[in-house]
C-alpha cells in the first residue's frame, strides 16, 4: 500500500468540519404609502425652474420610484387614494381616509403607513387622523414645499424620512406624526408657518424627535389622548356635523349661520366686540355649541368673567362650567374653552365631539383630554 493511497483513505475517513450556514437577512418592515396629491406630486410646465406647477399630478408609483433609497429601509406598498391639491380635501375625505387607514393597520404584516399630502391642509388631515386612528402603529403624514420637478425638491428626502419613521419600532404609540425637514412633529401641534422648506413648526411644544443618520430618534411622547385610547370611532360615520370657524374683530356683528350648524369656533384674543355679543348670545340660546379659541393656538383661550351664579373658573384658565355671557336669568349653554390648539384643529375636535354629545360640559372634557 503506497503512502499516497493511505493518505487518501485518511482524508476520506476524517470527519468533515461543519461549514457555517449563511444567516438570512431579517425581512424589512412593510410600509404602505398612501398618496393624496399635493406639491410632493407636483409637476412644472418648465421643469427645473422656479416657475409654477400643477399639484397632484405624479402618481404614487412615480413618487416612490423617484426615491430608490426607500427599499433599503422597508418593503413599500403603494395606494393612490386621491391626487388633488390639498385645498380640495373635504371632511368627507378625512372620514374615508381614516377608515382606510384603520382597516389597513389591522394587518399583522404591516408595520406602518405614510400618507403623502399637500401642505396647505396637511395639519388638518393629520390632526383628524390623530384623533380617529385607533392603533398604536405609526402613521406619518408628509408633504413637500417644492414640486417634484423643481430645483432641489424636498419631497424625496421628506418621504425617505417619513418611511424610516413609519418602519421604526420606536415610533409605536407616538400617535399620528408629521415628518418634514428631518423633524418628527406630533400631529396635534404641527402647523405650517410659511410656504418654504423648513416652514413647518410646532409653536411652543410638539416636536417629538428628529430623523438622523441612524434613523428616527425620539425625545418626547405626546401626553394627550390618541391612538388606541381615543373615544372617537368613525366606523359607522359617513358625514360630520357642520361646524363654522369665525373670527371676532373690531366692528364685527357676529356670524350668520345656516340651519344645520351645530357648533361654532370663535377665534378671539379675549371677549367679543360689542356688536357681536348679541349674535353669540343667540347662538348659545339656540343650543349651538360655542367654542372660544385663541388665534395662534399658543394659549388657553380664556372665557368671559364668571356671571351671576357661575361656578369657579377652570384652573387651566378657561371659562367656568356654566358661565353665562348674557343678562342675569338667561339660560345659556356654557362656552367651551380651548387648551393650546389651533382654531382650525379646535373645529375638527368639535366636529368629532358632536358625533357623541351636544352637552357643552362633556365637550369641555374632550377639549381637556385631547
Amino acid at each position: 500500500m503506497t503512502r499516497r493511497f493511505v493518505l487518501a483513505v485518511l482524508l476520506v475517513a476524517a470527519p468533515v468540519a461543519a461549514q457555517p450556514q449563511p444567516v438570512p437577512a431579517p425581512e424589512l418592515p412593510r410600509v404602505r404609502v398612501i398618496a393624496t396629491g399635493g406639491t410632493i406630486a407636483g409637476v412644472q410646465d418648465a421643469p427645473g425652474t422656479l416657475g409654477g406647477y400643477r399639484a397632484g399630478t405624479r402618481t404614487v408609483g412615480e413618487i416612490v420610484q423617484s426615491v430608490p433609497e426607500l427599499t433599503r429601509f422597508a418593503q413599500i406598498e403603494t395606494e393612490q387614494f386621491l391626487n388633488v391639491a390639498s385645498p380640495e380635501i373635504t371632511p368627507a375625505h378625512w372620514v374615508s381616509l381614516s377608515k382606510r387607514v384603520n382597516e389597513l393597520l389591522k394587518r399583522p404584516d404591516l408595520e406602518g403607513i405614510v400618507v403623502t399630502h399637500g401642505t396647505d391642509r396637511l395639519e388638518e388631515t393629520a390632526f383628524f387622523l390623530y384623533l380617529t386612528v385607533k392603533s398604536d402603529k405609526p402613521v406619518v403624514v408628509v408633504g413637500a414645499q417644492r414640486p417634484a420637478t423643481g430645483i432641489s425638491p424636498d419631497g424625496p428626502i421628506n418621504l425617505l424620512s417619513a418611511v424610516r419613521t413609519a418602519a421604526s419600532p420606536k415610533a409605536r404609540g407616538m400617535g399620528v406624526m408629521v415628518v418634514m425637514d428631518d423633524r418628527i412633529i406630533s400631529a396635534r401641534e404641527n402647523r405650517k408657518l410659511y410656504p418654504r422648506t423648513g416652514g413647518f413648526g410646532t409653536g411652543e411644544m410638539g416636536m417629538l424627535g428628529v430623523v438622523a443618520g441612524r434613523g428616527p430618534e425620539f425625545f418626547f411622547r405626546p401626553a394627550r389622548r390618541h391612538g388606541v385610547d381615543t373615544e372617537f370611532d368613525i366606523t359607522a360615520i359617513d358625514t360630520l356635523p357642520t361646524v363654522e370657524l369665525v373670527f371676532s374683530y373690531p366692528g364685527g356683528e357676529g356670524p350668520r349661520l345656516g340651519p344645520d350648524t351645530q357648533g361654532v369656533v370663535a377665534v378671539t384674543t379675549s371677549g367679543f366686540a360689542p356688536g357681536e355679543r348679541d349674535a353669540f348670545t343667540e347662538i348659545r340660546r339656540r343650543g349651538i355649541v360655542l367654542v372660544q379659541a385663541f388665534p395662534t393656538g399658543e394659549h388657553v383661550a380664556g372665557g368671559p368673567p364668571p356671571g351671576p351664579g357661575a361656578g369657579p373658573r377652570d384652573p387651566q384658565g378657561g371659562p367656568p362650567a356654566g358661565a353665562g355671557q348674557g343678562r342675569p336669568g338667561q339660560n345659556l349653554a356654557p362656552t367651551v374653552s380651548v387648551q393650546h390648539l389651533l382654531p382650525q384643529k379646535a373645529r375638527i375636535l368639535l366636529m368629532l365631539a358632536l358625533t357623541k354629545t351636544r352637552d357643552p360640559r362633556e365637550i369641555q372634557r374632550f377639549f381637556g383630554e385631547y
